[in-house]
């Protein structure tokens, strides 16, 4: 049984920063695709980064140079670093583990705002 719990989500003012985790239960973290998704109030939920089992990372063009993606597979925990934030990176912020199944955590909230 995967189960992955998100933290580090909050209130912060523009050009700040948070950093997300997601730690996940288990023993398929370190061969799975590990992905972070936002879903902002009335929108669809959106893709925002992912780091492959080996490291490899991308990122949606609009975080791209603003967040980092990073895993420790000795904790089983991954994370978003975002840095200079903005109103409209204001979301619910879930981690994705994608490997023969998809799971998902329930969701951090961050707020952008001053």
């Amino acid at each position: 049984q995967v189960r992955l719990g998100e933290s580090g989500g909050g209130l912060v003012q523009p050009g700040g920063s948070l950093r997300l985790s997601c730690a996940a239960s288990g023993n398929i973290f370190s061969t799975s695709v590990m992905r972070w998704y936002r879903q902002a109030p009335g929108k669809l939920r959106q893709w925002v980064a992912l780091i492959s089992s080996g490291g490899d990372t991308n990122y949606a063009d609009s975080v791209r140079g603003r967040f980092t993606i990073s895993r420790d597979n000795a904790k089983n925990t991954v994370y978003l670093q975002m840095n200079s934030l903005k109103p409209e990176d204001t979301a619910v912020y879930y981690c994705n583990m994608l490997n023969v199944m998809s799971y998902w955590g329930q969701g951090t909230q961050v707020t952008v705002s001053s």
